[in-house]
Protein backbone atom coordinates (compact mmCIF):
# COMPACT_ATOMS: atom_id res chain seq x y z
CA UNK A 1 0.00 0.00 0.00
CA UNK A 2 2.83 2.43 1.12
CA UNK A 3 4.33 1.98 -2.53
CA UNK A 4 0.77 2.77 -3.82
CA UNK A 5 0.28 5.57 -2.12
CA UNK A 6 3.59 7.11 -3.01
CA UNK A 7 3.21 6.45 -6.77
CA UNK A 8 -0.13 7.83 -6.91
CA UNK A 9 1.12 11.70 -5.61
CA UNK A 10 4.43 11.22 -7.18
CA UNK A 11 1.54 11.20 -10.56
CA UNK A 12 -0.42 14.01 -9.04
CA UNK A 13 3.13 16.15 -8.00
CA UNK A 14 3.27 16.29 -11.65
CA UNK A 15 -0.09 17.67 -12.19
CA UNK A 16 -0.12 19.76 -9.11
CA UNK A 17 -1.17 23.65 -10.01
CA UNK A 18 -0.80 25.20 -6.54
CA UNK A 19 -4.30 27.09 -6.95
CA UNK A 20 -7.52 26.71 -4.48
CA UNK A 21 -8.55 22.96 -2.99
CA UNK A 22 -11.06 21.50 -0.62
CA UNK A 23 -7.80 21.37 1.82
CA UNK A 24 -6.38 24.80 0.98
CA UNK A 25 -9.87 26.33 2.12
CA UNK A 26 -9.36 25.88 5.67
CA UNK A 27 -5.52 27.18 6.39
CA UNK A 28 -7.01 30.06 7.98
CA UNK A 29 -8.67 28.05 10.14
CA UNK A 30 -6.24 25.73 11.22
CA UNK A 31 -3.94 28.53 11.43
CA UNK A 32 -5.44 30.60 14.04
CA UNK A 33 -4.71 27.81 16.48
CA UNK A 34 -1.03 28.20 16.04
CA UNK A 35 0.58 28.74 19.24
CA UNK A 36 2.56 32.22 19.03
CA UNK A 37 5.37 32.32 19.14
CA UNK A 38 5.97 28.91 17.24
CA UNK A 39 9.83 28.25 17.37
CA UNK A 40 9.57 24.59 15.85
CA UNK A 41 6.79 23.04 13.62
CA UNK A 42 6.31 19.83 11.70
CA UNK A 43 4.21 19.07 9.03
CA UNK A 44 3.39 15.41 8.28
CA UNK A 45 2.88 14.71 4.53
CA UNK A 46 3.41 18.34 3.09
CA UNK A 47 2.84 17.34 -0.19
CA UNK A 48 3.94 20.73 -2.49
CA UNK A 49 4.75 22.28 0.77
CA UNK A 50 1.32 25.20 0.84
CA UNK A 51 0.65 24.45 4.50
CA UNK A 52 4.54 24.60 5.44
CA UNK A 53 4.75 27.95 3.60
CA UNK A 54 2.00 29.11 5.37
CA UNK A 55 3.44 27.67 8.67
CA UNK A 56 6.72 29.21 8.04
CA UNK A 57 5.42 33.15 7.96
CA UNK A 58 4.34 32.40 11.72
CA UNK A 59 7.36 30.18 12.65
CA UNK A 60 11.01 30.62 13.32
CA UNK A 61 12.01 26.62 11.43
CA UNK A 62 9.45 24.25 9.81
CA UNK A 63 10.34 20.51 8.62
CA UNK A 64 7.70 18.80 5.87
CA UNK A 65 7.37 15.73 5.86
CA UNK A 66 6.14 13.64 2.66
CA UNK A 67 6.43 9.98 0.89
CA UNK A 68 6.68 11.58 -2.54
CA UNK A 69 9.67 12.50 -3.70
CA UNK A 70 8.31 14.41 -6.69
CA UNK A 71 6.06 16.43 -4.18
CA UNK A 72 9.17 16.98 -2.39
CA UNK A 73 10.96 18.29 -5.18
CA UNK A 74 8.32 20.63 -6.22
CA UNK A 75 7.55 21.67 -2.74
CA UNK A 76 11.21 22.28 -2.64
CA UNK A 77 10.96 24.61 -5.92
CA UNK A 78 8.39 26.79 -4.19
CA UNK A 79 9.81 27.47 -1.32
CA UNK A 80 13.03 28.91 -2.37
CA UNK A 81 11.66 32.65 -0.56
CA UNK A 82 11.60 30.21 2.40
CA UNK A 83 14.82 29.92 3.88
CA UNK A 84 13.42 28.52 7.42
CA UNK A 85 11.54 25.39 5.36
CA UNK A 86 13.18 22.11 5.15
CA UNK A 87 11.77 19.25 3.16
CA UNK A 88 12.70 15.59 3.73
CA UNK A 89 11.57 12.64 1.53
CA UNK A 90 10.47 10.19 4.21
CA UNK A 91 7.78 7.34 5.19
CA UNK A 92 6.44 8.59 8.36
CA UNK A 93 5.97 4.71 9.47
CA UNK A 94 9.56 4.50 9.87
CA UNK A 95 10.65 7.91 10.86
CA UNK A 96 12.15 8.70 13.83
CA UNK A 97 9.32 11.34 15.40
CA UNK A 98 11.82 13.36 18.27
CA UNK A 99 10.27 13.36 21.31
CA UNK A 100 8.56 17.03 22.70
CA UNK A 101 10.36 19.17 19.89
CA UNK A 102 7.88 20.77 18.14
CA UNK A 103 5.59 23.65 19.08
CA UNK A 104 3.16 22.20 16.03
CA UNK A 105 2.90 19.37 14.77
CA UNK A 106 0.34 19.39 12.05
CA UNK A 107 -0.80 17.12 8.94
CA UNK A 108 -3.65 18.00 5.80
CA UNK A 109 -5.42 14.75 4.12
CA UNK A 110 -2.47 12.60 5.68
CA UNK A 111 -4.13 10.79 8.23
CA UNK A 112 -6.59 8.51 6.52
CA UNK A 113 -3.66 6.77 4.63
CA UNK A 114 -1.68 5.53 8.09
CA UNK A 115 -2.80 3.78 11.14
CA UNK A 116 -4.93 6.76 12.94
CA UNK A 117 -3.78 5.65 16.31
CA UNK A 118 -0.65 4.96 16.04
CA UNK A 119 0.16 8.24 13.98
CA UNK A 120 -1.87 10.11 16.46
CA UNK A 121 0.18 8.84 19.34
CA UNK A 122 3.55 9.52 17.62
CA UNK A 123 2.32 13.13 17.00
CA UNK A 124 1.75 13.46 20.74
CA UNK A 125 4.82 12.50 21.82
CA UNK A 126 6.81 14.50 19.42
CA UNK A 127 5.12 17.68 20.94
CA UNK A 128 6.39 20.49 23.57
CA UNK A 129 4.40 21.00 26.23
CA UNK A 130 2.29 23.67 25.48
CA UNK A 131 2.82 22.78 21.40
CA UNK A 132 -0.66 21.97 19.33
CA UNK A 133 -1.51 19.38 16.93
CA UNK A 134 -3.47 20.38 13.96
CA UNK A 135 -5.60 17.94 11.89
CA UNK A 136 -7.32 17.73 8.73
CA UNK A 137 -8.61 15.14 6.47
CA UNK A 138 -11.26 13.63 5.38
CA UNK A 139 -14.12 11.16 7.32
CA UNK A 140 -16.49 8.68 6.23
CA UNK A 141 -20.22 9.92 6.31
CA UNK A 142 -22.52 8.04 8.00
CA UNK A 143 -26.15 8.22 6.65
CA UNK A 144 -28.51 8.79 6.84
CA UNK A 145 -27.36 11.64 10.13
CA UNK A 146 -24.88 13.46 7.67
CA UNK A 147 -26.60 13.31 4.44
CA UNK A 148 -27.89 16.71 4.92
CA UNK A 149 -24.76 18.57 5.10
CA UNK A 150 -23.22 16.21 2.16
CA UNK A 151 -25.67 17.47 0.05
CA UNK A 152 -25.10 21.43 0.93
CA UNK A 153 -21.51 20.87 0.25
CA UNK A 154 -21.91 20.08 -3.20
CA UNK A 155 -23.03 23.50 -4.51
CA UNK A 156 -21.06 25.18 -1.84
CA UNK A 157 -18.02 23.31 -3.43
CA UNK A 158 -19.28 23.93 -7.09
CA UNK A 159 -19.31 28.07 -6.41
CA UNK A 160 -16.13 27.82 -4.29
CA UNK A 161 -14.33 26.69 -6.97
CA UNK A 162 -15.42 28.81 -9.62
CA UNK A 163 -15.12 31.91 -7.21
CA UNK A 164 -11.19 30.93 -6.53
CA UNK A 165 -10.50 29.33 -9.77
CA UNK A 166 -12.75 30.83 -12.34
CA UNK A 167 -13.88 26.96 -13.89
CA UNK A 168 -16.41 25.05 -12.17
CA UNK A 169 -14.23 21.57 -12.16
CA UNK A 170 -10.59 20.78 -12.69
CA UNK A 171 -8.55 20.10 -15.58
CA UNK A 172 -9.87 16.63 -16.73
CA UNK A 173 -6.39 15.07 -16.29
CA UNK A 174 -6.41 15.91 -12.47
CA UNK A 175 -9.82 14.69 -11.55
CA UNK A 176 -8.68 11.13 -13.45
CA UNK A 177 -5.90 11.15 -11.27
CA UNK A 178 -7.90 11.52 -8.24
CA UNK A 179 -9.99 9.22 -9.25
CA UNK A 180 -7.22 6.23 -9.72
CA UNK A 181 -6.02 7.08 -6.32
CA UNK A 182 -9.57 7.43 -4.51
CA UNK A 183 -9.91 3.31 -5.37
CA UNK A 184 -7.80 2.44 -2.57
CA UNK A 185 -8.86 4.99 -0.30
CA UNK A 186 -10.56 4.62 2.65
CA UNK A 187 -11.49 6.74 5.76
CA UNK A 188 -12.91 6.76 9.42
CA UNK A 189 -16.39 8.00 10.36
CA UNK A 190 -16.61 10.66 12.30
CA UNK A 191 -17.93 8.79 15.59
CA UNK A 192 -14.64 6.68 15.48
CA UNK A 193 -12.39 9.30 14.95
CA UNK A 194 -13.64 11.28 18.44
CA UNK A 195 -13.52 7.81 20.54
CA UNK A 196 -9.84 7.41 19.86
CA UNK A 197 -9.64 11.20 20.12
CA UNK A 198 -10.85 10.84 23.71
CA UNK A 199 -8.72 7.41 24.34
CA UNK A 200 -5.52 9.55 23.51
CA UNK A 201 -5.83 13.40 23.04
CA UNK A 202 -8.80 13.89 25.84
CA UNK A 203 -9.96 16.97 25.45
CA UNK A 204 -9.20 17.55 21.79
CA UNK A 205 -11.31 19.57 19.79
CA UNK A 206 -12.88 17.44 16.73
CA UNK A 207 -15.17 19.64 14.41
CA UNK A 208 -17.36 18.80 11.39
CA UNK A 209 -16.36 20.56 8.15
CA UNK A 210 -18.94 21.95 5.26
CA UNK A 211 -15.94 20.43 2.19
CA UNK A 212 -16.51 16.79 3.37
CA UNK A 213 -13.49 17.52 5.94
CA UNK A 214 -12.54 17.37 9.46
CA UNK A 215 -10.34 19.04 12.17
CA UNK A 216 -8.33 18.29 15.25
CA UNK A 217 -7.36 21.02 17.27
CA UNK A 218 -5.43 19.69 20.68
CA UNK A 219 -3.04 21.51 23.18
CA UNK A 220 -0.79 19.16 25.13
Amino acid sequence: MTELIRNDFDRLALLEEGGWTHNNHYHPFLLRHLPVPCATALEIGCGAGAFSRRLAERSGRVLGLDLAPEMVRIARERSKNYPNVEYETADVLQWDFPREKFGCVASVATFHHLPFEGLLQKAKAALKPGGVLLILDLFQSEWPRDLLMDCAAVPASILFRLVKTGRLREPKAVRAAWAAHGVHDTYLPLSTIRQVCERVIPGAEVRRHLLWRYSIVWKK
